[in-house]
Parts: C-alpha cells; structure tokens; sequence
C-alpha cells in the first residue's frame, strides 16, 4: 500500500512573538513546514496533508506550487482532532500514515523510512518515534517492559520521581499508522482532560487495550526531532541544518574556509574545486560549476554560475553567469542578468535584465539596463545606459568590439555597431554606425585668473570666520 503522510500545521506559535504562522517562518531559505513535507516525500509519501489553521492562507501561499493537499481545522481541539479532520476530509487512510509536524524540520527521510519499515515488518497499528534528549522535561517518556516491547507512554506530570529520574527516552510526537486501523478506532480518542483536546498520544493506549501491536522506534539522532517554537529555537535548528548541508558539500568536494559562516539553501548545487568563502548565502535554485571562488559576503539566490567564476561581494538574483566570469566586488546582479563566457562585472556595477557577451568587460562604476551588448565591449568607469524615460523601459543594443569612455551616458532606445568607440564623457542620443568615433561634448570654456581669485576670495571669508570665532570664546 502507498505510504501517506499527514504534515500538522495548525497552530499559532505564539512564543514566535510574530504576525506570521509559525511554519511560515524560513529555515535556509525554505519554510519550516516545506522541510518535513520534503523528508516525506523523499521517503516515498504518494499522499501529503497538510493541516492549516491558523494563517492558513499564509502557509498555503507559502507551500505553493508544492504537490499537497490542504485541510483546514478551524478548531484547534489537539492533535487527534486534527488527524480526525483529515480522515473526515479524505474518506479515510489506506495503506501506512505517517503523522509529521510543521514545526519539526531537521526530521530526515532516512528516518521516516525506518518507521514505515518498522510499522509494515510487523505489521504494527502504531509505531511511536522516539528519542532521548538532552533535557527530557516536558517530554512524555516511553515505558518498555522486560522485553523492551513498549508498554505505555507517560506524560511528564504524570510520572513519579524515579521515572523522571530513569527514564530517558521520550515520545516525539511523530507517528506512522497502519491506515485502515486508524481509521477505524480514531473516534475512540476522548478528551477528558484539563483542556478538553483529543491527544493522538492516546492511540498507543487504545491500541494496547483492544490487543494491538505497538511498538517504539528510538530515533539515532536526537537532533532530528528538535522541535522549533521560538527563535532562538529557529537559529538552533538552522545551525544543525547548516552544518548538515554543508558536511554533504564538503565530503563532495567543495572547500569552506569557515563552514559555520556559509549558508547553504536545499535545492542548491555546488562542483567540486569550487570554494564557498565566508559570509556566502546560496538560495533558491542556485548552481555553482566547478572550479569556482565565491565570497566573501555574496548572495546569489536563483542563480546559474558555470565553471571557473569568481564572484566576489556580490548580490545576484536569477541571474546566469557561464564560464570564466569574474564580478565584483560589490557587484548587483538583478534579475535577467546573463553574463557570457569570461565577460566581466567589476566593482560597484549593476546590471539589469542585460546580456554581456563573450570577453566584455563593465569594469567599474556603471549601470548597464536592458542592453544587448556583443563580445570584445569595454564600458568605461561611470557610463550608464538610460534606459526609462519615467513610463517606458527601452533597450540598448552595443555591438562586437566597441569602446566606451568613461562617464558616457546611452539614451535608449540606441544602437551602437560594431568595433564604433565613443568619447569619454558622451551623451550618446543617436545611433552609432559600425567603426565611426562618436563624440559629443559641450565647448570648454575658460576663465583666465578667475581661479585665483575666487580661491582668494573664500581663503579670506573663512580667515574672518575664524577670527570672529576667536573674538567670541575671547570674551
């Protein structure tokens, strides 16, 4: 039978101090609940639920284009409740159910895959996950009898001073069910408790009563169920997935000088050789090639980087860089950006939705808007393209091996041919032919003394200024 998953991610979160769910909240780039919705599918989840309630267009919005389903508890009566919801929504549960939480994302699939392995070889009505924290307070401890065989799960303020004292290993809350089963006994679930909510807890005693197998899975990591309910939580969380990813970056061949001040998003990829300096964010769905020095303090999200580029200081976003690029530093990137083999973005330049050919170079000081520009370019320090004329966006087309002089200004839409050079300090309104120099320049007019003078004249203002002064704090 396929493997289902249910993904609770209802509730509010209030220790987040925060106007957003919870789960909402980004871990590496990607919400909190996209991560065990992701170690569900790579376990083999054919079916996953997830549970909103409250922020639940947030948290759908935040899980777009992701293949789930939604249900909505509008009351948020516990744990059984809400897995009652799903089943009412659904018409049931076929096949194992494995019960994840949105706020739980270090949870691996490797994981998952062994409690599913667990529940399907003998062919328990519930496997409970468990683990053995640091601090088990607040934790419901699992009792196993003389052949370790679980026999019951004791809430923290239910247990006596010795099982405090002795028993280390808790119940995580997660779960996998055989479906049908669940199905069929979940109304048993009562909620005569002090706040009145229906525990998923109390399945394994429901089950134990009507002599079904139950059995506990004690997880290897216990950093896996580190559950996230405040920030500091949140950074914690975020540091055992950094060094996780960056540990698998690593043993693939990527150099970090410093691991600890990389961050590295999920869907990123990085070629061997290449090197991640510190201060270095990949987000999104960004590739690196091989060969490659990236950083310090770079931040690429949504990019393509080819092999053998260096990328220094640099903020990029959906852009393409192909082999041999050098950019930066303090180089900004925005969207549409394509940068053609060994073409260059130097210091304090950004370019928009521009394409930058083969071997050219905008060495420094520059904005380079919606522009064509063909192999062999120089862009001298300080030129721009003047590409918005306050409502429209018009395009600038450069050709092969064209110089630039520096502080030039192109008022698109304009076209400049092939191998044409411009003058520094050009105001380019025309188009340019193949080969010709353009130059256009204001007459230089000149002043003879008049510099003198005027230096004399405010030498003198600033002595009586000062004098003034004096003549004041005399007093």
């Amino acid at each position: 039978m396929p493997l289902n998953a249910i993904v609770l991610a209802a509730g509010e979160g209030t220790r987040m101090k925060s106007a957003h769910p919870k789960v909402a909240h980004k871990l590496l780039g990607k919400p909190l609940v996209w991560w065990p919705i992701q170690a569900a599918r790579e376990a083999g989840a054919e079916r996953i639920v997830v549970v909103v309630g409250h922020g639940a267009d947030e948290v759908r919005a935040a899980l777009a284009g992701e293949d789930v389903e939604f249900v909505e508890q509008t009351e948020r009566l516990g744990t059984g409740h809400a897995v009652r919801v799903v089943r009412d929504a659904i018409g049931g549960f076929q096949g194992p159910t494995v019960v994840l939480y949105g706020d739980t994302p270090l949870i691996s699939a490797a994981t998952i895959s062994a409690l599913v392995a667990e529940t399907r070889a003998n062919h328990n009505a519930c496997t409970v996950l468990s683990f053995e924290p640091e601090d088990a307070t607040g934790y419901g401890r699992i009792v196993r009898d003389e052949d370790s065989a679980l026999q019951a799960i004791v809430e923290h303020k239910d247990c006596t001073p010795e099982q405090r004292e002795e028993l280390w290993e808790c119940n995580s809350g997660i779960y996998c069910f055989c479906g049908r089963r669940l199905t069929e006994n979940l109304d048993r679930i009562g909620n005569d408790n002090a706040q009145g909510e229906y525990y998923l807890t109390d399945m394994v005693g429901i089950y134990k009563e009507l002599g079904e197998p139950v059995a506990a899975l004690l997880a290897e990591d216990p950093d896996e169920l580190l559950g996230v309910n405040s920030r500091r939580q949140l950074a914690e969380a975020t540091y055992v997935m950094q060094e996780r990813i960056n540990g698998r970056l690593m043993d693939e061949g990527v150099t970090m000088l410093d691991p600890a001040m990389v961050w590295v998003g999920p869907g990123v990829t990085v070629g061997r050789d290449t090197e991640l300096l510190p201060m270095t964010m990949l987000w999104g769905d960004t590739t690196i090639g091989e060969g490659c020095t990236i950083g310090p303090n770079t931040r690429l999200t949504d990019c393509h980087v080819g092999n053998g580029c260096i990328v220094d200081e640099t903020v990029a976003q959906q852009a393409t860089l192909e082999n041999e690029v050098s950019c930066g530093p303090r180089a900004y990137l925005r969207p549409g950006t394509h940068l053609l083999d060994r073409s260059k973005a130097g210091t304090h330049v950004e370019i928009k939705n521009s394409t930058i050919g083969e071997g050219s170079k905008v060495p420094h000081l520059s904005y380079i808007g919606d522009t064509t520009m063909g192999s062999g370019v120089n862009i001298g320090a300080g030129s721009i393209t003047c590409n918005y004329d306050g409502v429209f966006k018009h395009p600038t087309v450069i050709g092969d091996d064209v110089f630039i002089g520096s502080d030039t200004m192109m008022v698109a839409p304009v076209t400049i041919g092939d191998g044409a050079l411009v003058g520094a300090s050009s105001c380019i309104t025309r188009d340019v032919s193949a080969g010709a120099i353009a130059l256009e320049r204001s007459e230089q007019v000149e002043f003879a003394g008049m510099g003198t003078r005027h230096m004399q004249k405010l030498r003198e203002k600033k002595a009586r200024q000062l004098e003034e002064r004096a003549r004041k704090e005399g007093k």
